[in-house]
């Protein structure tokens, strides 16, 4: 079964499963903690080693995962990838001890790491141009969904069993992946085999290793260490990314980040994706250790929110189709900082009607962003250029998780820690901690913000510049390829003109459609023969078709009912709503408007001036043409 085969919508429901497999496992194990002390017999900081190396393991495969990509059919490659999963969560079920456990884990994150960025890559070479931003909602939908629901998953779970089947339960939706990606996918990539560079790859794994262990222990160990973990990473860096432009074939293709659409929408993502983790760990965190609530109905005070986020993440695909991420982004800015400032503030009531019904725009707030700026960032760069900015992507993606998970818990800890030592009660001491935290996603929040303006500015720019490279590349003598394929003749009706006049016009110029005009000459209106065929059918049931006309002629009653239609304004059935196209549109972009508004034709407008009418027979007469021509030459 190749990719032709299969609809890009089901390629896409795929990818997206195995997107919120990858997220879901971020968090999933975390929840179980408490009895895998217990039961192993370790403590806090060894345990804790199970989030640290899993997010390391995974950080390291990112790097990778362009080179994979390109280099491995995308059908083995997914499946192998997914088998990375279920062969880990295995080990982890049957792990008899601590380290067995921690093997486990580490071989999860080899597959997350991959996994995410093939899923995005696969996305972007199946998902058509126009519906880019829906088919990366969904993807976004599912990477706000796997981390939050997989702590009310795991809590269910943990109430009726140990933290093994966890793990088991895991193995078989990995498994479950793994079948429905061999069944529906093909081999979708175009391999280009480029060169695996070792030293690039030890480089990458050191820097990220030391900047990602060095964010996260700097609240929980040695700062000393923490410190010097981050210099050595941000050194190896220093040396990959000088590496990288030497190579003639680079592990990661740095130029993206070149492009400063890309590098914003980078920043951007991880900002939101960096409160998402912060929320979905502090708040559960507060609601159990000072409110006293079991981990349960802590996770079941956040279900409403990350319910409505999937929904959030699905519009908002939709409206960036249409509108671009110019409104979407400062919006879920919005909303993420007024409403974390306010969780802050207010969770000290330990009112959970009130945390939730606060959370929820917290969270859609994310959604509104996750989705349409890694539309936005990856719509700026070259088609060649898409894997290698997934990967960039992606790294962020690990990068925020860490900064998320451990910054503001440590800064939650930190100030809870300083305020008992200064003698406050538990309770006041951690609801000033979840304010320090609260305020600082805030904080974050405002950065996003003034960077979403930035963005509406870039698409603004990206717009313009379409328009004009269009112009400015097609010759002035020659016409827009609508010119020859629309119905130039343009026959148009007074608004005082009856249904009977427009009949009339119908039949005389053999059309099947006109604008209605005012006295100015500009489109009120457009009338077709099908909204006089509706006209009649209302008002007569001896009314079937067009047909009708002859069969039905001599009945008294039916005559009587189309005199009293044919006599009526024209502008009483027209489409008062002009829905039109530009002259210098993409066909693309036509067959969009025509499909998504239910039009079978639509007048073309240039420069506010009514040049012609096309209809969907003339693109599917171009279209077929430009086939059945392109066989020939291939013959």
């Amino acid at each position: 079964m190749t990719a032709t085969l299969r609809k890009p919508s089901t390629i896409v429901a795929v990818a997206a499963f195995a997107a919120f497999l990858a997220t879901f496992n971020e968090t999933f194990l975390n929840v179980a903690f408490a009895p895998i002390m217990a039961d192993l017999g370790v403590d806090v900081s060894t345990v804790q080693w199970l989030a640290t190396a899993y997010m390391l393991g995974a950080a390291v495969m990112v790097p990778v995962s362009a080179f994979a990509y390109r280099s491995v059919p995308t059908r083995p490659l997914f499946v192998g990838t997914v088998a990375l999963l279920v062969v880990g969560s295995v080990i982890g079920a049957l792990a008899p001890s601590f380290p067995v456990l921690l093997a486990g884990r580490i071989v999860q994150a080899l597959g997350t790491g991959l996994l995410i960025p093939i899923g995005m890559n696969i996305t972007l070479e199946v998902a058509p141009r126009e519906k880019l931003g829906t088919y990366m909602g969904i993807m976004g939908a599912m990477t706000t969904l796997g981390p939050s629901l997989s702590v009310i998953v795991a809590g269910v779970l943990l109430a009726a069993f140990s933290w093994h089947m966890l793990m088991a339960v895991f193995a078989v939706l990995s498994a479950a992946c793994l079948v429905f990606g061999a069944v529906m996918l093909g081999d979708i990539a175009k391999l280009t085999h480029p060169k695996l560079d070792a030293p690039s790859v030890a480089l990458v794994g050191v820097a990220l290793i030391g900047l990602m262990y060095g964010v996260s222990t700097v609240f929980s160990g040695s700062i000393a260490v923490a410190v010097g973990a981050a210099v050595v990473g941000a050194a190896f860096l220093v040396l990959f990314v000088r590496r990288q432009k030497r190579l003639e074939q680079p592990l990661i293709d740095l130029r993206p980040l070149s492009v400063r659409p890309f590098a914003v929408g980078v920043v951007v993502n991880m900002l939101s994706l960096v409160t998402i983790f912060a929320m979905n760990i502090i708040v559960p965190t507060y609601l159990q250790s000072v409110l006293g609530m079991d981990s349960l109905v802590a996770s079941l005070a956040l279900f409403p929110a990350i319910m409505l986020s999937c929904v959030a993440s699905l519009l908002a695909g939709r409206v960036y189709d249409r509108h671009g991420a110019r409104v979407l982004l400062p919006v879920g800015f919005l909303l993420i900082g007024v409403f974390a400032a306010l969780v802050s503030v207010f969770i000290s009531t330990g009112s959970v009607l009130v945390i939730a019904l606060l959370y929820i725009p917290v969270i859609c707030g994310s959604a509104l962003i996750i989705g349409p700026v890694q539309s936005f960032a990856l719509s700026h760069l070259d088609p060649e250029l898409n894997p290698h900015g997934v990967t960039v992507m992606s790294t962020g993606f690990q990068i925020a998780g860490c900064i998320g998970s451990s910054l503001f818990t440590g800064v939650y800890a930190a100030v809870l820690g300083g305020q008992a030592a200064a003698g406050a009660s538990t309770f006041d001491a951690a609801s000033t901690g979840f304010l320090a935290a609260g305020l600082l996603v805030a904080a974050f929040a405002l950065v996003g913000f003034l960077l979403a303006l930035r963005v509406r500015s870039y698409e603004k720019a990206q717009a313009a510049g379409r328009t004009a490279d269009a112009r400015a590349d097609a010759p002035a003598a020659e016409a827009p390829l609508l010119a020859s394929i629309m119905k130039a003749d343009v026959w148009a009706l007074p608004a005082t003109a009856t249904v009977l006049d427009a009949v009339r016009l119908f039949a005389e110029r053999g059309i099947s459609g006109a604008p209605v005009v005012n006295e100015q000459g500009n489109a009120v209106g457009f009338v077709s023969d099908g909204d006089v065929m509706r006209a009649l059918a209302d008002q007569t049931s001896a009314f079937k078709s067009a047909y009708s006309f002859v069969v039905e002629r001599g009945n008294a009653d039916f005559d009587q009912t189309v005199a009293a239609v044919m006599g009526q304004p024209v502008a009483e059935i027209a489409t008062l709503r002009v829905i039109s196209v530009d002259l210098h549109d993409e066909l693309g972009g036509i067959c969009k408007v025509l499909a998504d508004k239910h039009l079978k034709k639509a007048p073309v407008m240039d420069g506010g001036r009514m040049v012609g009418i096309v209809n969907r027979s003339n693109i599917a007469r171009y279209s077929m043409t430009s086939y059945l021509d392109g066989i020939a030459q291939e013959a």
